[in-house]
């Protein structure tokens, strides 16, 4: 085996060991996500409130936004793993975790605006009420 051959072996190996990193990463995100999502619920199941309703949307989208997070570090997974060696199943594959991930940012920021100015008409509805 050459020296080239075997700095290309250690790149595909320190490629796979950050891949695999971002991926455990993303594994991470989402069980404490869900761990944090989960006590909220409980809380919110105990308690009766006329803010019960926004605090379901607010942690909706909280746990919505942990989940583009952790979408983000599993596209850098495909994306240096793709780097290395990519085949057209790999661009593919990294394609369509591309226009999903998009797709999912696109309407949560949509959602969140949204919400932001029926938030905000309800505090000034309180306020001027």
């Amino acid at each position: 085996m050459t020296a080239l051959e075997q700095i290309g072996l250690f790149i595909q190996l320190i490629a796979q060991g950050v891949a695999r990193l971002a991926e455990l990463s993303a594994a991470l995100i989402i069980a404490i996500a869900v761990l944090q999502a989960l006590g909220q619920v409980l809380r919110l199941a105990w308690r009766s409130s006329p803010a019960q309703e926004q605090s379901k949307e607010a942690l909706r989208l909280t746990l919505g936004r942990w989940l583009a997070i952790a979408l983000e570090f599993l596209l850098a997974a495909d994306i240096v793993l793709t780097a290395i060696a990519p085949t057209w199943d790999d661009i593919g594959k990294l394609g369509a975790v591309a226009l999903i991930r998009t797709a999912l940012n696109y309407f949560l920021q949509k959602e969140i605006a949204a919400h932001a100015v029926k938030w905000g008409k309800a505090a000034e509805e309180n306020v001027q009420g």
